[in-house]
């Protein structure tokens, strides 16, 4: 209902500058309502990374035996997302908060890079591409994935691992 109300003021705008002034605004306007309308997905990030983090607090110490990077080749089966990875892209779509992002853009980008820990669920996510808001929602829309991943696994140990996943959405 505000796109369009900002849409319509746009369109009766006949003054160029005026134009730019109303999409100041309509820009303004739409990243305090986004703070406010993203309160609760940004509260459940910070969750999220302060249990990872405390988590990290009590991590017994490895052997030195083990290997600390095992490659590809090691594995006895990769890690996994329960109806595969077209549906986790799928699911992400979905919790993605799009009325966030302010661009111009009808095409936009970004690589997630998580790990799929020995549990299943993720940690250290990070999104990596050009809008900062799109990143961030993201990240947020992969840490609401309502499943968790099959680990991998070398010898029938479970181990994390490693993800970077492209992800891009279509705003029409």
């Amino acid at each position: 209902m505000l796109n369009k109300e900002f849409k319509n003021r746009f369109d009766n705008e006949v003054d160029y500058t005026a134009k730019i002034n109303v999409k100041k605004d309509f820009q303004e306007f739409m990243e305090k309502l986004d703070s406010i309308q993203n309160n609760a997905l940004v509260n459940a990030l910070v969750r999220v990374k302060i249990r990872e983090d405390l988590s990290r607090l009590h991590l017994p110490k490895q052997s030195s035996n083990t290997s600390e990077n095992p490659t590809k080749t090691d594995l006895s089966s990769n890690a996994n997302y329960p109806g595969g990875f077209n549906l986790m892209r799928q699911q992400i779509t979905e919790l993605f908060y799009t009325d966030s992002i302010l661009s111009d853009q009808k095409m936009m980008r970004t690589e997630l890079l998580f790990v799929v820990e020995k549990d299943g669920s993720i940690s250290s996510v990070q999104a990596e591409g050009d809008n900062f808001t799109f990143n961030r929602q993201a990240e947020i829309a992969l840490y609401l994935l309502p499943e968790k991943f099959s680990p991998a696994f070398i010898n029938g140990t479970a181990i994390r691992y490693r993800f970077k996943i492209p992800l891009s959405i279509n705003f029409e």
